[in-house]
């Protein structure tokens, strides 16, 4: 093969890379504006007045930009009571799911004691098969926890998922470090958090993301526990505020001369659910990638 045809083979290999990587930055654009725009439409929504966003529901700036809506929702209480009990929820629930996850975790890295496998394999038998929501409100109410925000962080104690995610992680940390802590004399506990937690930021940083995500998102075992007024979640708030057609009706400021405007109002509620999860997502963004991977590829 002479050197002009190896030239030309290297130049044609060249476009051609070239090409692919123009149809895979097109797509990646493509796909970029397909989960934004969505969200900017509801922001427009959100500060558009109820004529604007009549004549162009699918807006994507409004000309006229007003706070109305907000202003409007914040008259009803449900908001700050679904502020309070979710901001409770993630509070308390998240610490609980962590120390139980990353315990856990830990724990089971060592199946060499009697019974550790088989506590181990039966961890995993409920990514397979769930007891199902009856018998969880039967346990609760046999415990009293009916009508009680700990029905809510009780029931959702470990998820399977982010329990072996954990798990490979820990086992990828050196055996060194944890006979050396031995030596020095440190119990089981000195061990799991002054050793191995401090090592683990990654795999704790994205399981932390994955538990507020959750504990954020909290509607459903509220709504079947709960069933109460001032513990309603913010969650359950926007499904009703969305659901509800008539929520202008519900203010405290809505009178026969107030114009109805539900889709901004549902809009708006969509923008303060999310916006607080959107706003802690860049802090823990830099060990995301790297938990996740490990916690994925370790065996």
């Amino acid at each position: 093969m002479t050197a002009a045809t190896k030239k030309r083979g290297h130049r044609q290999l060249r476009d051609r890379f070239e090409l692919m990587d123009g149809i895979i930055l097109f797509f990646l654009i493509f796909m970029a504006i397909m989960i934004l725009y969505p969200m900017i439409n509801v922001l427009a929504l959100s500060l558009a007045t109820q004529k604007e966003a009549a004549q162009n529901p699918l807006m994507v700036f409004p000309t006229e930009p007003t706070i109305d809506n907000f202003h409007r929702l914040f008259q009803d209480p449900r908001i700050l009571i679904g502020y309070k009990t979710t901001l409770l929820i993630v509070l308390i629930g998240v610490p609980l799911n962590m120390l139980l996850t990353t315990s856990l975790a830990y724990g089971l890295t060592k199946t060499n004691f009697p019974g550790g496998k088989l506590i181990f394999y039966l961890v995993l038998l409920t990514m397979l098969f769930n007891g199902g929501i009856v018998p969880l409100y039967l346990l609760m109410m046999q415990l009293g926890l009916t009508r009680s925000l700990f029905s809510v962080l009780l029931a959702y104690g470990v998820n399977t998922f982010y329990f072996i995610i954990t798990r490979s992680y820990m086992m990828s940390l050196p055996d060194a470090l944890v006979e050396s802590a031995k030596i020095d004399g440190a119990a089981e506990w000195r061990i799991f958090f002054s050793v191995i937690l401090p090592l683990s930021k990654p795999i704790l940083a994205t399981i932390l993301l994955f538990y507020a995500v959750d504990r954020w998102n909290e509607w459903y075992n509220a709504m079947i526990f709960l069933r109460r007024n001032d513990l309603i979640p913010l969650q359950l708030v926007l499904r009703t505020i969305v659901m509800d057609s008539n929520i202008v009706n519900s203010l405290s400021i809505a009178g026969p001369r107030v114009p109805r405007f539900t889709e901004g109002i549902q809009s708006a509620t969509i923008i303060v659910t999310m916006l607080p999860i959107m706003c802690f997502f860049p802090f823990l963004q830099k060990y995301f990638v790297k938990g996740i991977m490990v916690g994925a590829i370790k065996a």
